[in-house]
């Protein structure tokens, strides 16, 4: 597994790439970055290549000379990685915010798009009251750093389960969130909180798509994700029991199997 950069124009992205074959590209979720999905490129399955950028403003990826604040910028920036990369079409994995993103990029070219992948993640927009605490929030980043928004952010973050048994795990969660600059938190935010309604969206998806939920997601709850499998014809839906939010690092076995086994069933690897 290597992380290094990729220059798109006047926005660099810092990538971590691991395997070799079909290209699968994960989006992590707010206020992280590409770190989170090290359970599963460290176990990728045989015939994959796992690609993750660290969105921009975010992790190691640069805010650059004009922020990303809307989806629709970070979409395009996943568009011309992919570009750059010479790997489309791609199966995209989208978790929290990183469905966001795979939403818009599906409206963009879904022409680059094998497969996606939906996890912990919701189709509607935010509503009013969502918006609000957006706005305290970017507030919070701007007074009093990242540190103080992942604190506010850890306790629906993770399941009742991952908090009891497993506190290492908020601990690492907390270190990753540290390594984004204030200012590209804002940024996230904004992005988060001007985001389209995407359940128009869903019946126009016609690639295979797997969702991926926590069963206890309390931020993005099951029967959201239900209403995404269903409003997508063919999507496969899986529950994993004993995680919340971020469900691919609380509990990352069942996560990883979960989507290996989709992944198996789904698409026929090239021959040697």
């Amino acid at each position: 597994m290597t992380t290094h950069d990729v220059t798109l124009g006047t926005t660099r992205l810092s990538v971590t790439d691991a395997g070799g074959g079909l290209p699968l590209v994960f989006l992590h979720a707010f206020p992280l970055n590409a770190r989170m999905w090290a359970p599963q490129l460290t176990t990728l399955p045989e015939g994959w290549r796992g690609i993750a950028p660290d969105l921009r403003g975010l992790g190691r990826s640069p805010r650059g000379a004009a922020p990303a604040r809307h989806v629709q910028d970070h979409a395009r920036d996943v568009l011309a990685l992919i570009d750059a990369l010479a790997i489309g079409p791609v199966v995209l994995a989208g978790l929290s915010m990183g469905g966001y993103v795979a939403f818009e990029c599906w409206r963009q070219r879904p022409s680059a798009i094998r497969g996606l992948v939906l996890a912990d993640t919701r189709a509607d927009a935010d509503s009013d009251e969502a918006r609000a605490r957006r706005v305290a929030m970017q507030g919070t980043a701007a007074r009093d750093g990242t540190a103080a928004v992942i604190e506010a952010m850890l306790p629906g973050l993770l399941g009742a389960t991952t908090h009891v048994t497993d506190p290492h795990v908020a601990v690492q969660v907390r270190a990753w969130a540290c390594e984004a600059d204030p200012a590209g938190v804002a940024d996230a935010l904004e992005a988060l909180r001007t985001r389209p309604d995407s359940r128009a969206t869903l019946a126009t998806i016609t690639c295979p798509t797997l969702v991926v939920v926590g069963a206890e997601d309390t931020l993005t709850p099951p029967d959201l994700s239900r209403v995404i499998a269903e409003g997508i014809a063919g999507a496969r839906l899986v529950t994993i029991p004993g995680a919340g939010h971020l469900a691919n690092v609380e509990q990352p076995a069942a996560f990883t199997a979960a989507l290996a086994s989709w992944l198996t069933d789904t698409f026929a690897l090239p021959d040697e």
